[in-house]
């Protein structure tokens, strides 16, 4: 069984665990074969909560959807399915900036892409779970395991 831990998962790919799309089914077989925590920096935990409120926003889900599914969230961290780990900072920009010079020109990555696989790589993680082409052309130019569950 495989281990959560070195795991970054995107905040969007993460979203379909509390948003359900045509995704979720697969994410959520895919999660409950991991032993251990999902590490989240505090920074996709805000984008992922921004997400589900943006959802109610355009009236893709009802506000109590949105509520709920920021509940369970939060409960998964309580739980520790969800861990938040801290991030050097100053680390992870230095690489993104690095990353966008030598990989941006030939891929397109958007910056928050770019920032997501710099993340993972200074938390030292081994793998990404994106659902973005670019990102995940990145995920692969850098040497991190892929991961489309």
């Amino acid at each position: 069984m495989a281990n959560a831990d070195r795991i970054y998962v995107d905040p969007r790919a993460l979203r379909c665990l509390y948003l359900h799309d045509e995704r979720s089914r697969a994410f959520c077989a895919w999660r409950r074969r991991l032993r251990g925590s999902l590490p989240i920096t505090r920074h996709g935990y805000a984008e992922l909560v921004n997400a589900i409120a943006r959802a109610a926003f355009r009236t893709d889900v009802p506000r109590e959807v949105a509520d709920g599914a920021t509940a369970d969230l939060d409960a998964d961290l309580v739980a520790r399915r969800l861990r938040l780990v801290d991030l050097a900072w100053r680390r992870a920009l230095d690489t993104a900036a690095d990353l966008s010079r030598r990989h941006t020109p030939l891929l397109g990555t958007r910056s928050l892409d770019v920032l997501h696989v710099a993340s993972a790589l200074t938390l030292g993680m081994t793998g990404l779970v994106t659902y973005e082409d670019r990102q995940a052309k990145l995920v692969k130019a850098v040497k991190l395991r892929l991961l489309q569950p």
